[in-house]
């Protein structure tokens, strides 16, 4: 039994793998809908994001006598691969129930739903990251080939995103008030990783569990530090790469027992 599950786990994701057209068709028609009819389009989030940086990084760069030139990249990362992680691991919670109309109408793989939601987050993270580059124009601090590190990174962190999508849109369309909860736990993880605040104001001791015990913390460091010239600690990239390969085998197995009660759930 418990080898069935898996395989038409396997066989859906695999299915939904070879519909990647269908899935970024329905990313950008996402993308397009929301800024329908508006001149610039999902460029206002970046906009918006920006004046909210150059705030923070103003206010909070006084409050914590942070120099501006360390502080402001190291926020801008932050804000923009935050925006990222939470925006996709909220909209995940809901990407089933979203497209209950065509779960019930046509034979899609489920899992395409699931890439449809990160594929336009992904979209959106393109846009917002033009600030970036920007924002070390401000400063006068440039970056070398080590940024390249960040590719590797994110790739990492979209697979960990994915399966914590897969898993929550199977239990969020089960349990629908679990999508507050899990809003509720995002908001209060914001202001555990260190996004507003520099890694280097924590006292020893505290760094211990706010930092080494925070799985945020290191799924954003592996895209982060390189393109803020640091070095990437090994426990880092054996956190996210453990998190990936125990989790997508988690994932496989409850979606695999699962999948065929979704649409009865919907």
């Amino acid at each position: 039994m418990r080898h069935s599950s898996i395989n038409v786990a396997l066989m859906d994701i695999a299915a939904a793998a070879k519909r990647y057209s269908l899935v970024g068709m329905l990313g950008w028609q996402d993308v397009r809908q929301r800024y329908r009819r508006s001149a610039i389009g999902p460029f206002w989030l970046a906009i918006s994001m920006s004046v909210m940086i150059g705030t923070i990084g103003i206010v909070f760069g006084q409050i914590f006598n942070s120099p501006i030139d360390e502080f402001l990249p190291f926020l801008a990362v932050g804000i923009i691969l935050w925006s990222f992680i939470s925006t996709t691991i909220t909209e995940g919670c809901t990407s089933l129930i979203a497209a209950e109309g065509i779960i019930k109408q046509l034979p899609i793989p489920l899992f395409v739903h699931v890439l449809r939601t990160l594929w336009r987050n992904i979209i959106i993270l393109g846009h917002n990251i033009v600030i970036f580059p920007l924002v070390l124009l401000a400063v006068q601090k440039t970056i070398g080939l080590e940024a390249l590190l960040c590719i590797p990174g994110l790739v990492l962190l979209t697979l960990n995103l994915a399966w914590i999508c897969l898993i929550l849109s199977v239990l969020c369309a089960r349990y629908r008030d679990l999508a507050q909860i899990i809003a509720s736990v995002l908001q209060i993880a914001f202001y555990l990783t260190p996004i507003m605040w520099l890694p280097s104001l924590l006292p020893q001791r505290s760094s211990s569990y706010l930092l080494d015990l925070n799985p945020f913390y290191h799924l954003m460091q592996i895209v982060r530090a390189p393109l803020l010239s640091q070095d990437v600690s090994a426990l880092s990239w054996y956190v996210a790469g453990g998190m990936a390969v125990l989790g997508w085998g988690l994932a496989i197995m409850f979606y695999g027992y699962y999948k065929r009660r979704i649409a009865y759930w919907l």
